[in-house]
C-alpha cells in the first residue's frame, strides 16, 4: 500500500551524480523528507531524451549506478520508475536485429510497422490529419541492412528525421513478453511502483486523435493492471488529456496525476484570488499524486480544456515569459483552441513562475500539501531553483531550463537556504501529522484567501493563506489535542 507522505523527483544523477550518492542523501542530508518514496526518472541505458528512449529495463546505466544500488534504495524507501510502454529506443538490440534482418528477425513483430495501421503500408494525410500529433510525421523510414529494402515504423515521439524513439505494438504477443520479463525484473529490484509512461498513445487506429483510443486502451490497462496486481506493483498512468479521461481512469481504478492543480496553484497565487481553486477542489478524485513541477513543464492543454478560459491563460502564459519561461506547442491545428491558443506546457521551475518570491512559493508547497493525494517535489523545486536560461541556450532544449544537476557541495549550499529550510519543516510536518490520514474540507473563505482543513478524530490541521500578502499560517492540534500554530 502506498504511504500518503511526500514523494521526492529526481534524475539518477541529478543529486551527487548517481544512484549511490542518491542513496546515501535519502538517509542522511534528505532523512524524514521523502518518506513516502523516490521517483527516480529513467536510470536505464538510453539514446535520448534523458533517459526517455531506453535500450533495455533489465539494466542500470553503468553511469548511474546498478541494481544493487536500487535494491539498497528499496529498502528504506518506496521506488517509482517509470515504463515507457509505446515506445523503446531505435538504439535497443531487439530494433537493431530488427534494421538488420528486417522482417525476418525474430523481434519484427515487436514494432508498429506502417501495413499494422494501412493494409497496403502507405500513410494517408487524411487519416494523420485527425490524430495528436507530437511531431510533424507519426512515422519515420528506416533502410534494412541485409536486404535494402525500407521499412516505415511509427514514431510518435523524437526530433530527430529517424526517431530514437520506436513504438511498440501491444497487441503483439512478443510485446506483452517482453513487457513482463520487464515487470518481473522490477519485482525482484524492490520497485513499488511503475509510471505508464506515455501511455495515453499506444493504441493506434484510424478515425481516431490515436489518443486514449477508447474502449481499446482499457483492454490494454486491464492486462496490465493484472500483470502488476499479480507481481505487487502499483500502476500510476501517465495522460496528459482532457480532465475527464483522468476522471475515467481514476474510475477504473488507477491512480493519476493531477494535472491541472499547477496551473490552479499558480493562477490562485498570481491573481491573488482563490475562487477557481476552491471551486476545483470541491470536486475532484482524491487518488492522485499532486505536484506543481516536473521535469517537463506546467501543463495547460489538453489538460485545462474546458476549465480554463484562454485569454485568461494567455495573461498567464506571458506573464511566464517575462520571468524567463519558455513554452511546448500543440502541433495540430485540430487539437488548438478554436481561437488559436496552443500552450502545451510552460516550461519553467516553479519558484520562478512566482517570481522568486519565498513567501509565495512556500504558499504554493502549502497548498499542494494540503491537498488530498500523495505529494511530489521535483528536485529543483525542493531547492526553490531558478529559470536555468544559460543551459538552454547552450543545448538549443527548452525543457533544460528545470533540468539542473546539482553536486554534494552545490547541495549542501542549497540546503543552508532560508527558503529550503522552511520547505523542509512544512514536508516533514505533513509527513507527520495523523489528521492527513482524515477528512478533507475546503472552508468557507473570501477570494483573497484560502482555507483548506484535515480532521481525524481528535486530531486537526488547517491551512489559512493570504493572497494579499502570501503569508501562510498553520493551526493544528499536537499529540495531547493542544491547539498550536506555525507560520510558514
Amino acid at each position: 500500500m502506498l504511504k500518503n507522505q511526500v514523494q521526492l523527483i529526481t534524475y539518477p544523477d541529478s543529486l551527487g551524480g548517481n544512484l549511490s550518492t542518491l542513496n546515501h542523501l535519502l538517509q542522511n542530508e534528505l532523512a524524514g523528507l521523502f518518506s513516502g518514496g523516490v521517483h527516480i526518472l529513467p536510470p536505464f541505458p538510453s539514446s535520448g531524451d534523458r533517459g526517455f528512449a531506453p535500450l533495455t529495463y533489465l539494466e542500470i546505466d553503468p553511469a548511474f549506478g546498478t541494481w544493487d544500488d536500487i535494491r539498497s534504495i528499496g529498502e528504506h524507501t518506496d521506488i517509482l520508475v517509470d515504463l515507457m510502454v509505446n515506445h523503446i529506443s531505435q538504439q535497443s538490440p531487439y530494433f537493431q536485429d530488427f534494421l538488420l534482418k528486417g522482417r525476418s528477425s525474430e523481434y519484427a513483430d515487436l514494432f508498429l510497422t506502417l501495413d499494422k495501421v494501412w493494409t497496403d503500408g502507405v500513410p494517408v494525410q487524411k487519416d494523420i490529419d485527425q490524430m495528436f500529433l507530437r511531431r510533424e510525421a507519426p512515422y519515420s523510414t528506416f533502410k534494412i541492412h541485409e536486404s535494402g529494402e525500407e521499412e516505415k515504423v511509427w514514431t510518435t515521439f523524437g526530433k530527430t528525421d529517424l526517431s530514437e524513439q520506436i513504438d511498440l505494438d501491444i497487441r503483439a504477443a512478443i510485446t506483452q513478453q517482453l513487457l513482463r520479463s520487464f515487470f518481473e525484473n522490477f519485482k525482484s529490484n524492490n520497485v513499488k511502483i511503475v509510471r505508464l509512461d506515455a501511455v495515453g498513445y499506444v493504441i493506434k487506429k484510424l478515425g481516431t486523435s490515436c489518443f486514449f483510443v477508447e474502449p481499446d486502451i482499457y483492454v490494454f490497462l486491464d492486462w496490465v493492471k493484472s500483470l502488476a496486481d499479480e507481481l505487487e506493483i502499483e500502476l500510476l498512468p501517465e495522460v496528459h488529456a482532457h480532465y475527464s479521461v483522468q476522471y475515467k481512469l481514476a474510475d477504473f481504478g488507477c491512480w493519476i496525476y493531477d494535472f491541472i492543480l499547477p496551473y490552479r496553484v499558480l493562477e490562485t497565487l498570481v491573481n491573488r484570488s482563490s475562487r477557481e481553486l476552491r471551486h476545483y477542489l470541491a470536486d475532484r478524485p482524491a487518488n492522485q499524486f499532486t505536484m506543481l513541477d516536473c521535469h517537463d513543464g506546467i501543463p495547460v492543454k489538453p489538460d485545462l480544456d474546458g476549465l480554463i478560459r484562454t485569454d485568461e491563460a494567455q495573461r498567464l502564459v506571458d506573464i511566464c515569459l517575462e520571468r524567463g519561461a519558455n513554452l511546448s506547442l500543440i502541433l495540430s491545428d485540430k487539437h488548438k483552441s478554436e481561437d488559436g491558443f496552443n500552450v502545451h506546457q510552460i516550461r519553467c521551475t516553479y519558484y520562478s513562475a512566482l517570481n522568486e518570491d519565498d513567501d509565495a512559493y512556500l504558499a504554493a508547497r502549502a497548498i499542494q500539501f494540503f491537498v488530498p493525494g500523495i505529494p511530489q517535489v521535483y528536485y529543483v523545486g525542493l531547492f526553490a531553483g531558478k529559470n536555468d536560461l544559460a543551459r538552454v541556450a547552450e543545448t538549443g532544449e527548452g525543457r533544460e531550463i528545470n533540468r539542473q544537476n546539482y553536486t554534494m557541495d552545490d547541495i549542501e549550499q542549497q540546503l543552508d537556504k532560508k527558503v529550503v529550510q522552511r520547505l523542509m519543516e512544512l514536508i516533514r510536518f505533513r509527513n507527520s501529522h495523523q489528521a492527513f490520514q482524515g477528512e478533507f474540507s475546503v472552508l468557507d473563505s473570501p477570494d483573497n484567501q484560502l482555507c483548506l482543513n484535515w480532521k481525524l478524530e481528535g486530531q486537526q490541521c488547517s491551512l489559512t493563506v493570504d493572497l494579499q500578502t502570501y503569508q501562510s499560517m498553520i493551526h493544528y492540534t499536537d499529540p495531547s489535542g493542544h491547539l498550536e500554530a506555525y507560520r510558514i
